[in-house]
């Protein structure tokens, strides 16, 4: 029996993600900061719900306490959250700054660091970020959004390198382009230019299903009338 682990789950990608791995037999951890809005995708799925504030050690380690209650080996673990601060460079506000670099690439160190040394213990696992077209390239009045990012490509680049000679399989999903969730849908007459969460979560599953041989670290998904 295998455990996965999601944590930022909301009602779009990582909705998705819970029902495509719990379809697979995983036994799920599903981690928010508010977990009243997972009450019907936990039922849907059988999962375990954990609040937390993905920036705070305190609060991963006890995230992770509850991961190691439920039976089976952690087999996956996909990082989600992300923070934005948006407006001229000149006046964004500092702590606003500081706050949406944690939330976004700190926490990411935080959940994958706990989540590698459970994986290590059984040489296998594969450990996923949810990444953005900020992480390639910076745009104008999103400096807090890059910097956060451009840290996290650079976080799973340097574990790859490290992890997967030892086994685990790191990946960096770049989404560039809006994601259609529930309550967002596309323009009239402009079908298929938002990402479909459900494709995007398949592309998860086949980075979680690679064999070692051909593993891809780095994958950029785009709607096609996206540019680039």
């Amino acid at each position: 029996m295998s455990k996965a682990l999601i944590v930022g789950v909301g009602d779009g990608l990582s909705a998705s993600l819970a029902r495509k791995l719990a379809a697979r037999g995983h036994k799920l951890v599903l981690a928010a900061r508010d977990t009243a809005k997972l009450n019907d995708l936990a039922a849907e799925t059988g999962a375990v719900t954990v609040p937390v504030d993905a920036a705070s050690k305190a609060d991963v380690e006890t995230l992770f306490d509850r991961v190691d209650a439920v039976d089976g080996a952690l087999a996956v673990a996909i990082y989600n959250p992300s923070a934005r601060v948006r407006g001229p460079f000149v006046e964004l506000d500092p702590d606003d700054v500081r706050r949406a670099i944690d939330v976004t690439a700190f926490g990411a160190f935080l959940v994958a660091q706990q989540a590698a040394r459970r994986m290590l213990e059984k040489g296998t696992g594969t450990i996923l970020f949810t990444g953005a077209s900020a992480g390639v390239k910076g745009y104008p009045q999103s400096a807090a959004f890059a910097m956060g990012k451009f840290a996290l490509r650079g976080l799973a680049q340097s574990m790859a390198r490290e992890l997967h000679p030892k086994g685990i399989h790191v990946g960096h999903v770049v989404i560039d382009g809006a994601i259609r969730n529930p309550g967002r849908s596309e323009p009239a007459g402009k079908p298929d230019s938002m990402l479909d969460p459900e494709e995007i979560a398949a592309l998860y599953i086949m980075l979680i299903d690679q064999q070692r041989s051909a593993w891809t670290h780095e994958i950029e998904v785009r709607p096609f009338v996206e540019t680039f």
